[in-house]
C-alpha cells in the first residue's frame, strides 16, 4: 500500500485519471489497470452514492494506488472522503470554508480556479497548487500562458475537455505540473469492464509529455 501522503499531488504522474464509478464493484479491478498502466494518482469523483465505498476499495485493496476524492464542495465531504481513505482532495471551486476544511485535513488538496482573482486569493492563502478548471472553456493553454509571467508560483493541474491530443500543449507550461482527464476511460470499456483496454490507454497517457513524448 502507498504508505505516505506526497509532497505534492502534480508530480505524481503527467495525468491524474478522473474517475466516475457507478457500481462500487468496479472500484479495485479499474483502479488496479489504471496504477498497472502507471496512473498511480486516481480521483474519485464525488458524483454517485457509490464513490465513497469505492474509495475505501481502492485505498484497502491497490497497492501502489493513490487514491484521492473528487468533485469535494462541502466540509462534510472533506471528513467522510479523508475517512473513506482518500489520499488527496481536488475541488471543482473554493470557498474559505471549503479551503478552512481542506487546509485541516492534513491531506494535500487541489482548489478549483478559472479567475486570476482566485489565483491571487489561494497565493495570500500560502496555496500554491490548485485546479485549472474547465480549463478548455475557460481559456486554454492561453490562458495558463497568460497566469505565468505574473504569477509564476502557481501551478496548476487543468480539468476539463482535455484530450490526448491536447494533453501535451498543457503540458510544455511551466506552469502545469499535470493534467486531469477520462480519455483512459472511455464508457464502453468501463460498462464492458474490459480492464485490459484501459491499461493500455492508461500506459499511453502515462507515457505523455510536453511535445507527445514520452517522459
Amino acid at each position: 500500500m502507498v504508505s505516505s501522503l506526497p509532497a505534492s499531488v502534480l508530480d505524481l504522474a503527467p495525468v491524474i485519471p478522473v474517475v466516475v464509478i457507478e457500481d462500487a464493484s468496479d472500484a479495485v479491478p479499474l483502479a488496479r489497470a489504471l496504477v498497472a498502466g502507471g496512473l498511480p494518482a486516481i480521483e474519485v469523483t464525488l458524483r454517485t452514492p457509490a464513490a465513497l465505498e469505492a474509495i475505501r476499495e481502492i485505498a484497502g485493496q491497490v497497492p501502489g494506488a493513490l487514491v484521492g476524492a473528487g468533485t469535494v464542495i462541502s466540509p462534510g465531504q472533506v471528513k467522510e472522503s479523508v475517512a473513506a481513505g482518500a489520499r488527496f482532495l481536488v475541488s471543482p471551486g473554493w470557498t474559505g470554508l471549503l479551503l478552512d476544511a481542506m487546509q485541516a485535513s492534513g491531506v494535500p488538496f487541489l482548489p478549483g480556479v478559472s479567475t486570476t482573482s482566485e489565483v491571487v486569493a489561494l497565493l495570500e492563502r500560502e496555496v500554491r497548487e490548485m485546479k485549472f478548471f474547465p480549463a478548455e472553456a475557460a481559456g486554454g493553454t492561453a490562458y495558463l500562458k497568460s497566469l505565468a509571467g505574473p504569477l509564476p508560483q502557481a501551478r496548476f493541474c487543468p480539468t476539463g475537455g482535455i484530450g490526448p491530443a491536447s494533453a501535451p500543449d498543457y503540458l510544455a507550461l511551466p506552469n502545469v505540473g499535470c493534467v486531469g482527464g477520462s480519455w483512459m476511460l472511455p464508457q464502453d470499456a468501463v460498462a464492458a469492464r474490459d480492464w485490459g483496454r484501459v491499461e493500455a490507454l492508461a500506459r499511453e497517457a502515462a507515457g505523455l509529455s510536453a511535445g507527445g513524448t514520452c517522459r
